[in-house]
């Protein structure tokens, strides 16, 4: 029986157990893979603790991105035969479709043939990552050459993503860090300028770095205070991408800031791309391209067995890693 990742309560990385059971065969629709790789997201360790937009229903399974070789196709499925080497986009629901283990079952729907020269490592580190920063980036605010983009939490692997897809389309990169840790390795990673912000005044040096222009993009998964400081660096008729909610404290609204310069502060989730049919074929097409020529290309953080799951989601939750943290199966 393949081993399975569950947990069975909320809490800490410990709640995670690997469990030995029974999988059914594919239903109608959907890709039975055996998994080869997955990639570590923070909504995943959000929602493991019980802070995520969704909430588990338990025994609950989760994980959202892996990569690995079909192994048998439900009813209708017509776009892969077993033995094709395949990756997965987030599905919709985690608790569900979790990837966490040495078999994933998933709708066709996310499953995709990635360029062959990808290990299954980096295949496994793609689709989140990518899917969220070229959503906010690339579909909504359609970034274009010379934009200053602000990216909060830079060294995560989305705000990585980010850096890289402001550089593909000539956009300019501010990364934001807390410490000078990081500094050196988001500036070798294609960031413009780096602020960090616990040594440097946030909007001081965004319009110092613009010119007193401001920035028009914000893409956030912070939240908190900073928000304040952010919009007061922003240019009129910017928008603060607010995609996810770490900062512990309460995220206002900069009322005024936002009136003055015709601001917009926009919640917004990688489902926004993946639930509407014409937008998600866009992004997938954009993505394997430019992961093909080069012009993409995932960072890896640190990589873990399968069963040091829990050791894992601890350096997870450490915002030591800079990039993606992979597990292999």
């Amino acid at each position: 029986m393949p081993r399975i990742v569950y947990f069975h309560k909320i809490g800490g990385p410990e709640v995670l157990q690997i469990e030995n059971v029974e999988v059914s065969p594919p239903q109608a629709g959907e890709v039975r893979i055996k998994v080869k790789a997955l990639g570590l997201n923070r909504a995943e360790s959000m929602f493991r603790s019980g802070k995520y937009i969704m909430e588990p229903k338990f025994p609950s399974r989760l994980g959202y991105e892996a990569s690995g070789i079909v192994e048998a196709v439900g009813p209708g499925v017509t776009e892969f035969i077993p033995g094709d080497i395949v990756s997965v986009i987030p599905p919709d629901d985690q608790g569900k479709y979790g990837v966490y283990g040495e078999i994933a079952t998933v709708p066709v729907k996310y499953v995709v043939k990635h360029p062959p020269a990808l290990s299954f490592e980096e295949a496994a580190a793609v689709w989140m990552q990518y899917m969220t920063a070229y959503g906010a980036l690339i579909d909504i605010a359609a970034i274009k050459s010379g934009d200053y983009v602000v990216i909060t939490a830079a060294s995560s692997s989305v705000g990585l993503a980010a850096i890289q897809l402001c550089n593909l389309v000539g956009a300019i990169p501010i990364a934001t860090t807390r410490t000078q840790d990081k500094k050196q390795a988001l500036l070798t990673a294609g960031a413009r300028h780096v602020i960090v912000t616990q040594d440097e005044n946030l909007t001081e040096r965004l319009n110092e770095i613009t010119k007193n222009k401001g920035v028009r993009i914000v893409f956030d998964p912070v939240g908190g205070k900073a928000v304040v400081d952010l919009a007061a660096g922003m240019a009129p008729g910017g928008i603060l991408f607010q995609y996810g909610a770490l900062s512990p404290d309460p995220t206002p609204f900069p009322l005024f800031t936002a009136l003055f310069k015709s601001l917009t502060m926009r919640g917004y989730v990688l489902f926004e791309i993946l639930n509407d049919a014409v937008r998600f074929e866009n992004a997938k097409k954009f993505i394997l391209t430019s992961l093909a020529s080069g012009k993409l290309k995932p960072i890896i953080a640190k990589t873990f067995p399968l069963e040091k799951i829990v050791e894992a989601h601890r350096y997870l939750e450490s915002n030591s890693q800079i990039g993606k943290i992979i597990v292999t199966v």
